[in-house]
């Protein structure tokens, strides 16, 4: 077997890599091959004797700064392995070659090798120390660059990977929001078509009805987990924190994922102690964060299964989990299943809806809160495990949560103006307003609000704010420099939703916003506190 002997002290620390930057050598003797290695440690050069050509040839894959070798080593048969090796190397690597030999031999060295060698430095011997040693640190001088180089390569290679895959996940991203944003609309355009033929007040219609206001709140859900992460990334979530029982957030969270959990017939089991877990925190962002993760059980456990939920406190650690024997997660995918837009299974099989986006809004969120989220699993079909962790508090520092909110007083019966540029969104809001006992009127142009406000005197002011001509802004504006109209309750009624976009519609003077598509259960509860 080949063989090679480390020889001469320890190569300096400041070297990057002691295998890479090593110099392989072969001498005519063994002594020689000694000394000139004792020499070239003396400069902090790290040389590996090999006892013959075969020997160096198999101890270059575990890395070289450069080769030393002798005229004589060139008439080894061995050679042909060695340049063929060489020739092999990767596109950014050019190993030097240093051939020591006497000055009068050179037209009888082998010519067809010589050129072979792209890299090689003839030395005259026997040479000085001094142009020995400046030969060999500049030889490895410029394999130090090529190693420079193949780095620079190497960040390369996976900044482009690393822009592939972002490009494929954007491009699987736009094909599953095309999809699931089809999804609820071919239902509510069917239901618009069968609701024109059929009697308004028959049990038909009522299905109808209901199935497209679901399918409307999906699309508001998958609309609202886009922003949300948006605001997040952008530092726009700002936190309203209280002291909020962890009890009460689940039973929050399990209201709102009632019907997916029924529609698969799912057994629940809810796990709570009987004391109050108290934390600091946000209490519809962290109802939205367990509702996600129930909906997600949900989802990826076959119908029938089982969902638990269960809630404990450590001294001062809250823990949250959510257990399910759902189809589970590959070993590969449990660090994945929190990035953007993954899904653990994109077949369409297996196809359970989603943008992905679901649990990486979890843990921002969670983040936020200076908690965390972690996944776990032991593989496919053998369910998985989501675990919330945040700080608790002691039930002393929980006294600023007040008690529940009073019953709700009797409705008051109000004279209601709707201001936007879209028709149908006008209409049906005033529709939805007179079926509740209020009475609406509805202007769609920002100049005719202000003789609408004089002549039907209305208490409340619905108010688009992207409009032609005359905007919401400057509306609110000269409606609020009126001392005839201080007392009409403004609502900004917007697409527009970030909290630049509240702070500004603040400014212009009116008093609440909402954001479209708002629900008549979020503009209900508004009119309510008039």
């Amino acid at each position: 077997m080949a063989r090679c002997w480390p020889q001469g002290r320890a190569m300096a620390a400041e070297l990057p890599s002691r295998d890479e930057e090593r110099l392989l050598l072969v001498a005519p003797t063994r002594r020689d091959a000694e000394v000139s290695a004792q020499l070239l440690a003396e400069v902090g050069v790290r040389c590996v004797v090999c006892r013959d050509l075969r020997a160096l040839t198999a101890a270059l894959g575990a890395g070289v700064g450069a080769v030393l070798l002798t005229d004589s080593a060139l008439a080894d048969p061995a050679i042909e392995a060695f340049v063929d090796t060489l020739a092999r190397q990767p596109a950014w690597s050019d190993v030097p070659v240093l051939v020591m030999t006497r000055a009068r031999e050179v037209p009888a060295l082998p010519e067809p090798v010589l050129q072979r060698l792209t890299n090689l430095t003839l030395l005259d011997r026997p040479a000085s120390l001094r142009a020995m040693t400046s030969a060999v640190q500049s030889a490895l001088r410029a394999r130090r660059r090529q190693y420079q180089l193949r780095d620079q390569i190497g960040e390369q290679m996976k900044a482009e990977q690393a822009l592939r895959d972002s490009e494929r996940r954007k491009d699987e991203f736009l094909a599953t929001l095309a999809h699931e944003l089809r999804n609820p609309l071919a239902p509510i355009r069917m239901g618009v078509d069968a609701l024109a033929r059929i009697p308004g007040d028959s049990a038909q219609a009522l299905r109808l009805r209901e199935m497209m206001a679901r399918q409307v709140g999906q699309l508001v859900k998958l609309i609202d987990e886009l922003l949300d992460l948006s605001r997040i990334a952008t530092g726009k979530v700002v936190l309203r924190r209280v002291s909020v029982d962890l009890r009460t957030v689940i039973a929050s969270a399990l209201e709102a994922c009632q019907p997916a959990l029924e529609a698969a017939r799912h057994e629940v089991r809810v796990e709570l102690p009987p004391q109050p877990v108290w934390v600091h925190g946000d209490p519809s962002r962290l109802a939205q964060v367990v509702s996600n993760l129930v909906n997600n059980a949900a989802k990826y456990t076959p119908a029938g299964g089982h969902v638990r939920i269960e809630l404990a406190q450590v001294q001062r650690e809250a823990t949250l989990r959510v257990v399910d024997d759902g189809m589970g997660i590959p070993a590969e995918m449990v660090g994945r299943v929190f990035d953007m837009f993954t899904q653990v299974d994109r077949t369409l099989d297996r196809a359970q809806g989603g943008l992905g986006i679901g649990l990486a809004l979890v843990r921002s969120l969670m983040e936020l809160h200076g908690g965390s989220v972690r996944a776990d699993s032991d593989g496919l079909d053998r369910g998985s495990v989501f675990t919330l962790t945040l700080p608790a508090i002691a039930a002393e520092a929980a006294a600023d949560c007040g008690p529940g909110a009073p019953e709700a007083a009797e409705r008051r019966r109000l004279r209601v103006l709707v201001v936007d540029d879209n028709v149908d969104a006008a209409d049906a809001l005033a529709i939805q307003l007179a079926g509740n006992g209020h009475t609406p009127h509805t202007v769609y142009r920002g100049v005719d609000a202000l003789s609408a406000v004089d002549t039907f005197a209305p208490h409340v002011v619905f108010c688009d704010i992207g409009m032609p001509g005359m905007d919401g802004h400057e509306l609110a504006s000269r409606l609020r420099a009126d001392p005839r109209h201080a007392g009409k309750v403004l609502v900004a009624l917007t697409g527009w939703g970030s909290d630049e976009d509240k702070r500004r519609t603040q400014r212009s003077g009116f008093d609440h916003h909402l954001v479209k598509p708002a629900s008549w259960q979020a503009v209900e509860e508004l009119l309510a506190t008039l």
